[in-house]
């Protein structure tokens, strides 16, 4: 059944087919509209204060298999969050869309683009430059015969700093990453941005410390962490919000940087071609934005939201340095985690 979800009912339906079919019909049509790029409104070189964004999304109200609709969304939101005063502004991983990894579906590979021929990157570098952001910016990338989760981060001038590729793929009911994915070979990356030191993971990187300790190693001002989780399919019973949120709050606070996590809200189902159901998750939101002890200082509400907070740079530098932490890391002492067993 194709047609506009009601307000009230917090369910999106798709399928593959139909869901490809949106996707040319968007690239076609933003393809027109590149003849006439966004020109520099906004952007000034001087320092400016770090102001990140966490945005929650939804797909309840879309219609049925239009992916267009997931476009707007998180275009219209980068710009509220801009509005208030937002200088680095996350939206969920992979936003274009719903979350296509609930089972294996070859065809869906289709999404995947080459990051220079990407519209979603081409049209937020056109929209970082306007309103002077910077975005990262979630994409299911490929590169020859490799497929990556990523992320591309660009800066506040437009400009294209580098790639994140996901680290660590989950395989699980509803969550058949690792036939979609390959394991990420850029390592963690932080990038210094013109208002901070930003560092990025996905999803279900967020479990892994060692990527948390790594981006801090390198100097990261704010740590994010793009996401897609909700209920486990094969046990809608199980309930990882809280678990998820307190993993990501001991990163924060064992290493004193602020973390910013975005989820999307709802729930999703997929369909057979003929229009069954053949599997759904809910997505329970929850995003959030840490101070640097690792306390959480904003909380989205059920649905769409968009948090907002000031992170004071120096401030969290000078008190991370008067901690100790750092100074009194012993590395030579850590060889056990280059194992996998633990022996040395």
């Amino acid at each position: 059944m194709v047609g506009m979800v009601a307000d009230g009912d917090a369910t999106f339906s798709y399928s593959p087919s139909k869901l490809l079919q949106s996707l040319r019909t968007l690239e076609g049509k933003i393809a027109m509209e590149q003849a006439n790029p966004i020109p520099s409104t906004n952007a000034p070189d001087a320092p400016r204060k770090l102001v990140v964004s966490a945005i929650q999304l939804t797909a309840i109200g879309t219609p049925q298999n239009d992916i267009e609709g997931f476009w707007n969304r998180a275009v219209d939101a980068v710009r509220e969050s801009a509005a208030q005063g937002a200088t680095l502004i996350l939206l969920p991983e992979l936003f274009l869309g719903p979350y296509f990894c609930q089972s294996q579906e070859a065809s869906l590979m289709a999404f995947a683009k080459e990051v220079d021929e990407c519209f979603i990157v081409r049209e937020m570098q056109y929209l970082a430059k306007e309103l002077g952001v910077v975005l990262p910016v979630s994409l299911y990338e490929r590169k020859q015969n490799a497929l990556y989760n990523s992320i591309v981060m660009i800066d506040a001038d437009g400009t294209i700093l580098g790639t994140y590729r996901k680290s660590h793929i989950p395989d699980g009911t509803g969550y058949q990453e690792k036939f979609y994915f390959t394991p990420g070979d850029t390592g963690f990356r932080v990038w210094n941005t013109k208002i901070g030191k930003v560092g990025v993971a996905i999803c279900w990187d967020q479990w892994f410390p060692e990527a948390a300790r790594a981006m801090a190693l390198q100097g990261a001002d704010v740590i994010l962490y793009p996401t897609a989780i909700g209920n486990e399919p094969q046990d809608p019973t199980l309930n990882s919000r809280d678990h998820w949120q307190r993993v990501m709050q001991g990163h924060s606070a064992a290493n004193m940087v602020p973390v910013v996590a975005s989820n999307r809200y709802g729930t999703e189902i997929l369909q057979n071609e003929d229009g069954t159901e053949k599997q759904r998750i809910h997505f329970y939101g929850r995003s959030f934005i840490t101070d640097e002890t690792g306390k959480i200082v904003k909380e989205a509400k059920d649905g769409r939201d968009i948090l907002v907070y000031e992170v004071n740079t120096e401030e969290n530098r000078a008190t991370r340095l008067a901690w100790g932490l750092f100074r009194d890391r012993r590395p030579e002492l850590y060889k056990v985690l280059l194992t996998k067993d633990g022996v040395v």
